[in-house]
C-alpha cells in the first residue's frame, strides 16, 4: 500500500512541532550570552561604531523595498515583472518585505549600540518577516485559507517571544527558550512542508536559495572571527546580513518569474 506524501506531511508535521513544544520546556531557561555582544569588527568609521556590521544592513532595506515596489505594481493582468502572488495573501507578502526593510534599521541600531536592551529592536522585525514567510509556505503549500488564518496568530507568538525574553532578562532569569522555538522550529518545517506537499507555483528553488542563504548566514555568524581573521577587512557578522539580504534576493526574483502550476 502506498502512503501519500501529503499524508505523512498532515500527520508528521503537527506531531513534530508537539514534540517539540513539549520538548523545549523540559530544558532548563536559556539567558542571553553577554558576549553575544561582543562582535570582532568593532571598528568606528566616519564616528559610526561598528562601522561594517551596520553599514552591511543596508541590502535589507534595498531587498525589502524592492519587493514592496513589486507588490505595489502587482496586477492580475500586468506583464510586467512584479511578484505573482496568491491574492488573498498579499497582506502576507506585504508583511515579509516590510519586515525585511525594517530590519535594517532594527538591526543597525542594535549594532551601533550593542545590548539587550537594543536587541529587542533587532528580532523584532526579522520575527515579522520570519513569521509572514512562515504563514506563506503554509499557504502555498498546504493551505490558502489556513496560511492566511495564521498570519497575524504566527507574528504574535513571534513577538511575545522576544517579549517574554525581554521581560525574563529585567527580572534577572532571562529564557529564551520560546523565542529559540520560534525562530528554528520553521526551519525544520519549512523543508519538510516544501518536499511533502505540491507548490501552487514553479520556481521553488527561490525559498531552497533562501533557506541556504539564512544558513550560510547563521555559519557566517557564527565563524565571526575567523572570517575577520581570513580577511582583514570584513567580518563574519557583516558577512551574515549580506549573505541573508542576498538569500531574500533570490526569493525576489523567483516571486517575479514564477508562474502558477495549473492543477
Amino acid at each position: 500500500m502506498t502512503i501519500n506524501k501529503q499524508f505523512i506531511g498532515k500527520v508528521s508535521i503537527p506531531l513534530l512541532s508537539l514534540a517539540a513544544l513539549i520538548g523545549v520546556f523540559f530544558l532548563p531557561p536559556i539567558p542571553q550570552d553577554p558576549a553575544y555582544h561582543l562582535f570582532e569588527d568593532q571598528r568606528t568609521i566616519f564616528n559610526l561604531p561598528n562601522f561594517w556590521n551596520v553599514l552591511s544592513n543596508l541590502p535589507f532595506l534595498v531587498v525589502g523595498i524592492l519587493g514592496l515596489f513589486s507588490l505595489y505594481r502587482h496586477r492580475d493582468t500586468d506583464s510586467s515583472p512584479s511578484i505573482q502572488i496568491v491574492s488573498p495573501l498579499k497582506t502576507s507578502y506585504i508583511m515579509l518585505f516590510f519586515g525585511a526593510s525594517l530590519v535594517a534599521f532594527g538591526s543597525g541600531y542594535y549594532h551601533i549600540v550593542p545590548s539587550n536592551h537594543s536587541l529587542v529592536w533587532d528580532r523584532v522585525p526579522m520575527t515579522i518577516a520570519f513569521m509572514a514567510l512562515f504563514s506563506i509556505i503554509i499557504a502555498e503549500y498546504i493551505s490558502v485559507p489556513l496560511g492566511k488564518l495564521l498570519l497575524w496568530p504566527l507574528i504574535a507568538v513571534g513577538l511575545l517571544s522576544v517579549l517574554y525574553w525581554r521581560m525574563t532578562e529585567n527580572n534577572g532569569n532571562g529564557d529564551l527558550r520560546p523565542y529559540a522555538l520560534v525562530q528554528f522550529l520553521p526551519l525544520v518545517i519549512i523543508p519538510l512542508i516544501m518536499i511533502l506537499f505540491k507548490p501552487t507555483f514553479t520556481q521553488t528553488k527561490g525559498y531552497w536559495l533562501l533557506m541556504c542563504g539564512y544558513m550560510l548566514a547563521k555559519g557566517l555568524e557564527y565563524f565571526d572571527k575567523a572570517v575577520f581573521d581570513a580577511l582583514s577587512q570584513i567580518s563574519g557578522h557583516s558577512l551574515k546580513h549580506v549573505a541573508a539580504a542576498i538569500g531574500l534576493f533570490f526569493l525576489l526574483k523567483a516571486y517575479q518569474s514564477r508562474t502558477r502550476i495549473m492543477p
